[in-house]
């Protein structure tokens, strides 16, 4: 049954094509019109990656799984939509006292020294926050001040709490390679949440077949193994990378049965489905939250070309 899951949805998601509404705007009207598309696929649980009002590969990838599991058209629905694409939130004292890290070194020995890997900046907290390029807050906020109490405009996303939900029941996780996809059915087959990702390379390709989640991490260290990484420098030697949204993995680590590989969140979401990784299968961190808060123990994974 699996496997007969595994193939249609691979043939259905195979025939993505970079989508008209979801290519770079040439106007005003445009670029409006792809970020409202951007955030109703987002808040369905059909992630375009990072929102940037720009469109691209990603956002064609997710309209075309939204519209083909849901049987409607993106324009239907972005004329029928009560929710407005953007909203107004006013910065938290918690966005604005929490702690940052504004320099974090390339080099994993010199991450290894650090306490803690936070965000570099109240901008980055904030981007990521409401799933969005920082780039896309600076343009929808010609003055942008991000002290507590200040107002800006973000995307009108659903924020992903660190600790919510519970494992579900008869899900399976699926990835490909060939598209940079990631998507969860349920019992019955059908997709519920899709997003980009970026699996393996040509030195670590994505280990094809079939694993379970043996467990979910909130929060990671990451115990780094340059034995593991073929471009590691000589002189490394195994460490401890402390927690935090820079973390090498991000805000989450879902462990899989096959050893030394898992899905995870990055500090680099820009890059998500548009670079390669050393194997291990990567989302944006709001991504790996969400499928954190749905997997657990026992969960199927399945990885396919």
């Amino acid at each position: 049954m699996v496997r007969v899951l595994v193939c249609s949805m691979v043939a259905l998601l195979s025939t993505v094509a970079v989508a008209q509404h979801a290519a770079a705007p040439t106007s005003q009207a445009g670029a409006s019109d792809v970020l409202a598309a951007q955030v109703l696929v987002d808040r369905a649980g059909f992630s375009p990656g990072e929102i940037d009002g720009r469109g691209g590969s990603n956002t064609a990838k997710a309209i075309d799984a939204y519209e083909r599991t849901t049987g409607s058209r993106i324009g239907d629905l972005l004329a029928a939509s009560q929710e407005p694409p953007t909203i107004t939130y006013t910065i938290t004292a918690d966005d604005a006292s929490a702690p940052l890290t504004p320099s974090i070194p390339r080099d994993m020995m010199a991450k290894a020294r650090l306490k803690r890997l936070n965000y570099t900046s109240r901008l980055e907290l904030l981007a990521e926050k409401f799933h969005a390029s920082p780039a896309l807050l600076r343009r929808l906020n010609r003055r942008l001040q991000l002290t507590a109490g200040h107002r800006i405009v973000v995307p009108n996303v659903k924020v992903v709490s660190a600790s919510e939900g519970k494992p579900l029941p008869d899900i399976v996780v699926h990835v490909s390679r060939s598209l940079s996809t990631l998507w969860v059915t349920d019992g019955a087959g059908k997709a519920f949440m899709h997003a980009p990702v970026t699996s393996g390379s040509e030195h670590d390709p994505l280990p094809i077949g079939m694993w379970t989640v043996t467990a979910v991490s909130r929060n990671p260290a990451f115990n780094y193994n340059p034995d593991l990484f073929w471009d590691a420098e000589p002189s490394h030697s195994k460490a401890k990378i402390a927690p935090g949204p820079n973390n090498p993995v991000g805000l989450v680590w879902i462990d899989i049965s096959k050893p030394h590989y898992g899905i995870h969140g990055t500090p680099e979401p820009s890059t998500i489905g548009r670079s390669e990784s050393h194997g291990c299968v990567r989302l944006t961190n709001w991504d790996a939250l969400r499928l954190a808060a749905i997997v657990g123990k026992d969960t199927q994974v399945v990885f396919v070309e």
